[in-house]
């Protein structure tokens, strides 16, 4: 039997990683999972209590059962899944079987309008759980190995949904499918797991472009946030660097990176 390829896109909490999601599965030709090693970080491991997580009780909770169940279903069809970078790292590393099965992307949202966003689901968010460090070390060890997945930014996508995931697909050898950007199917029934986080993207039917109003409202927003919650301050300035690094390597419209 032909194994099929292994579509991983790596992110950070409310990087519009689920919209991202949203638009893979409506392409209708992956075996879409949603999140699957959070699992292994916040059920198996017990890093912490993730709120609003209804865990599923069939669902595999070690990293290794998890990893075989994707390789299970990448024995029928081609696979796609969304996870963090902070769930796997470093010892995704070391599974070099594994790593060298999957075509990697990485997505970045600004931790300005990141940060807020989790904050106001999830008070008690950690420094590892923002996550761009843990997807920054994970980006570098991959290109240090000749791997170098392409980057795309969150921002650039609203802009141009269609434009800079038609470069990603043509990146990874997916082929254009244009009705992949008009939402008609149903939220998938694996989100329920954690409703609470994703009750705006299950509504919506399609990624909306931001004004330049509401892009100039993320800083003030964010200056607000920090006033009452200092610590915030300090999440900022820790992950806006690992942001910047990988933003550096984003694809366009045209497929180039901004950066060589």
């Amino acid at each position: 039997m032909t194994d099929h390829p292994i579509i991983a896109l790596w992110s950070h909490p409310r990087s519009m990683s689920t919209a991202m999601e949203r638009i893979m599965r409506e392409r209708g030709d992956l075996d879409s999972l949603h999140e699957p090693f959070m699992y292994d970080y916040y059920v198996h491991r017990r890093v912490r209590i993730m709120p609003h997580f209804e865990v599923q009780k069939d669902h595999p909770t070690s990293y290794e059962a998890i990893r075989d169940m994707i390789l299970d279903r990448a024995r029928k069809a081609p696979v796609f899944f969304k996870d963090m970078s902070y769930y796997v790292y470093p010892h995704i590393l070391a599974d070099t079987d594994f790593s060298a099965r999957l075509t990697n992307v990485f997505l970045v949202r600004d931790p300005i309008a990141s940060i807020p966003s989790y904050h106001k689901l999830d008070p008690d968010l950690t420094l590892e759980e923002i996550g761009l460090e843990a997807q920054a070390h994970h980006f570098d060890a991959l290109a240090a190995r000749g791997q170098t997945p392409p980057v795309i930014v969150a921002d650039d996508v609203r802009a141009d949904p269609e434009g800079v995931i038609g470069a990603l697909w043509q990146r990874i050898g997916l082929k254009h499918v244009s009705a992949a950007f008009d939402w008609q199917r149903e939220p998938p029934k694996d989100w329920a797991q954690v409703g609470g986080w994703h009750g705006d993207v299950s509504r919506a039917s399609g990624i909306r472009p931001l004004s330049p109003e509401e892009i100039a409202q993320q800083e003030r927003k964010f200056d607000d946030l920090a006033r009452t919650e200092p610590r915030l301050r300090a999440l900022l300035d820790h992950h806006r660097p690992f942001y910047r690094h990988l933003a550096a390597h984003a694809i366009g419209p045209g497929g180039a990176e901004r950066l060589s």
